[in-house]
């Protein structure tokens, strides 16, 4: 089909810094579509205008309807950078669609602040929790951090002297590449700045004072970075079965049994992209999950309340790997987790009593997989003097589904 939606990046220099082919799109345009910033910017008056303050819903409805018309949606800046490009592909095949970004405000932060873009973590808090911001907090990080609104930078330096960087800098960058630029610049530990224009970008470099506790993305946090009962996958051996399940874009985990919800939280760490559910029975045990994915930065985890299989069932989407941390003898269990996932999914399970074991051993004869048993000792006080002490060993099988 011919190209008939138009989408076009806009600044806060509005139309005059518009290349001419976005300027011919819009003075052509049949429907102006955007937000009422945005709308306010252009010229083409002779065009319908529809603001998007109907939602998205309703309002990519009435786009749909519009389809052979010349219909142009104005974007902040790269419509495919935390945008509506990625909103309206949903809906539209890019065959339909002419797209011409400007500037976008990581793109303008990293020339305010002389920063590689590709050395920078970027971030958008919109429609997201503070405590996103968690996961990127490590010595020396530079972030680039869309706000919310004016009081994010506020609670930004909140959250980082919470988290003992304190020392970090912060410059706030507001209406960058418009009349009204501005910039507010200090350090966290003593922000003074009492609110930010609505429309900022934070540019944060982390600093680390002695007290920060800081914590790597690689599998294997200490057993205290969660809050815990005891229910939780020891450090040593959860290394090994985040290597069996292996994160990988877009693919979703079921976490069952999950206890502190450990193995799904280092699922999500590391690979942003990611989603994981967390199953668990005990109800103070799916707050603690919860508060602990907020606490390492993916307050995106899913918790459900509830016991394996009955909790799962026709729940979609279906997941890319499932880790069976408890509950691996519950009769059946095993060979549900299996029917669940599709073709190159991998179910790793854990067993440390031998009714678990056995299970495993049967699924093993009838289904094959890999079984191996870990065994950790950890040094510690022996009297006066020091030894190793055994851990429970547990026996582990990896499958992949052919």
């Amino acid at each position: 089909m011919k190209p008939w939606l138009s989408v076009v990046g806009i600044g806060e220099d509005g139309q005059e810094g518009l290349s001419p082919a976005a300027r011919v799109l819009i003075d052509t345009a049949e429907v102006l579509v955007g937000g009422e910033r945005h709308l306010s910017k252009v010229s083409g008056e002779e065009a319908e205008r529809i603001a998007w303050g109907e939602g998205f819903p309703k309002t990519l409805g009435r786009i749909a309807a519009m389809r052979g018309r010349r219909v142009v949606v104005l974007a902040s800046g790269d419509p495919f950078c935390y945008g509506v490009g990625a909103v309206l592909t949903r809906r539209f095949d890019i065959a339909e669609m002419t797209v011409i970004p400007a500037p976008g405000a990581f793109s303008l932060a990293c020339a305010r602040m002389g920063w590689s873009l590709p050395d920078v973590e970027t971030l958008t808090l919109h429609g997201r929790p503070l405590e996103c911001l968690n996961f990127f907090l490590t010595p020396n990080a530079r972030l680039l951090v869309l706000g919310r609104g004016g009081e994010t930078p506020g609670k930004v330096a909140e959250l980082l002297r919470g988290r003992g960087f304190g020392a970090s800098r912060l410059t706030v960058l507001e209406h960058m590449g418009g009349a009204d630029e501005r910039r507010l610049e200090g350090h966290a530990e003593d922000w003074g700045h009492p609110r930010a224009a609505d429309l900022n970008t934070i540019a944060v470099e982390c600093a680390a004072g002695g007290e920060a506790r800081w914590l790597p993305r690689v599998p294997g946090l200490p057993d205290d970075a969660f809050e815990h009962d005891g229910q939780i996958t020891k450090r040593e051996v959860r290394a090994v079965t985040l290597a069996r399940l292996m994160p990988a874009p877009g693919q979703r985990l079921w976490d069952l049994g999950a206890g502190s919800g450990s193995v799904a939280i280092e699922w999500l760490r590391a690979e942003p992209t990611t989603e994981a559910l967390a199953v668990e029975r005990d109800a103070a045990r799916c707050a603690a999950i919860a508060h602990n994915g907020a606490a390492l930065g993916v307050p995106r985890l899913e918790v459900t309340r509830g016991e394996a299989p009955g909790a799962l069932e026709g729940l979609e989407p279906r997941p890319d790997a499932i880790f069976l941390g408890g509950g691996v003898s519950t009769p059946g269990l095993l060979e549900f987790c299996r029917e669940a996932l599709g073709g190159g999914g991998r179910l790793v399970a854990n067993a440390a009593t031998i009714e678990a074991e056995a299970s495993l051993f049967a699924f093993h004869e009838a289904w094959g997989g890999e079984l191996v048993r870990l065994g950790v000792a950890r040094a510690g006080p022996v009297g006066r003097l020091a030894g190793f002490k055994p851990m429970m060993e547990i026996t582990q099988l990896a499958a992949v589904k052919p």
